[in-house]
C-alpha cells in the first residue's frame, strides 16, 4: 500500500510540474492534474490540501536551499570583511555559484520565475534584492569602522541595481537559456558586476 501511495505521489508530482508549467499557477486545474494521474479530484486533496500547498512543495525546497546558500555565502563575505580582507567587493564567482544551482532546480525555479504570480513566490527577486541590499549595507557599515573609505551613495539607487543584479540572474531563466548558455552568462555577469560595485563604492 505505500508503495502504491508513493507511485501515485510522484505521479502527481510530475503531473503537476508540467501543469503548472504549462499554464502558471493562476490557471492551473488541480481538476486537469487529477485527470493525468488517473484519480478522483477529492484523491488529490489527499495528497495536497490546496492548489497552493501542492505549488509550494513543487517550489519550496529549492527555494529553501537557495536561501541556504545565499546566508552561507553572506557568513563567509562577512568572515573576510571582518579580517579585512574587503570581501565584500569581490563578487567574482558569485553569479556562477547561484546560476549552478538555479539549473541543478531549474523547473522549480521556471515555476518561481515564471509561474508564480498568485503565491507567496511572485515577489521573490524583490524579496531577495532587499535582503542582498541589508547585507550590502552592513557590510559597508562594518568597512567604514575599520576606517576604508567608501563612496558617498544613495539608497534608492543601491536598492535600484541591488534589483537589477539580482533580476539579471534569472532572466536566463526566463529566456530558456540552456546550462551551458546560462553559465557563459554568469561568468560575463561576474566580471561586469564585479567592476561595476566596485565603482560604485569606489573601494
Amino acid at each position: 500500500m505505500a508503495r502504491d501511495k508513493d507511485f501515485h505521489h510522484g505521479a502527481i508530482i510530475e503531473a503537476a510540474i508540467a501543469e503548472f508549467l504549462e499554464y502558471g499557477f493562476k490557471d492551473a486545474s488541480m481538476r486537469r492534474i487529477a485527470s493525468v494521474v488517473g484519480m478522483s479530484v477529492a484523491g488529490l486533496y489527499r495528497h495536497f490540501a490546496s492548489k497552493e500547498d501542492m505549488f509550494s512543495a513543487l517550489v519550496d525546497p529549492a527555494w529553501q536551499g537557495l536561501m541556504s546558500l545565499f546566508g552561507s555565502e553572506a557568513d563567509k563575505q562577512a568572515r573576510s570583511v571582518g579580517a579585512g580582507d574587503g570581501g565584500v567587493l569581490d563578487s567574482a564567482g558569485d553569479a556562477q555559484l547561484a546560476m549552478t544551482y538555479i539549473y541543478d532546480n531549474f523547473d522549480a525555479f521556471k515555476l518561481i520565475v515564471c509561474r508564480s504570480q498568485g503565491t507567496k513566490y511572485e515577489t521573490f527577486i524583490h524579496d531577495l534584492a532587499v535582503m542582498e541590499e541589508g547585507v550590502t549595507l552592513s557590510f559597508m557599515d562594518m568597512l567604514k569602522k575599520q576606517g576604508v573609505a567608501i563612496k558617498d551613495y544613495r539608497l534608492p539607487e543601491l536598492h535600484l541595481l541591488t534589483t537589477a543584479n539580482v533580476n539579471a540572474i534569472f532572466q536566463a531563466v526566463e529566456h530558456g537559456f540552456t546550462r551551458e548558455e546560462a553559465m557563459n552568462y554568469s561568468d560575463t555577469l561576474d566580471r561586469f558586476f564585479s567592476a561595476a560595485w566596485k565603482e560604485f563604492f569606489g573601494y
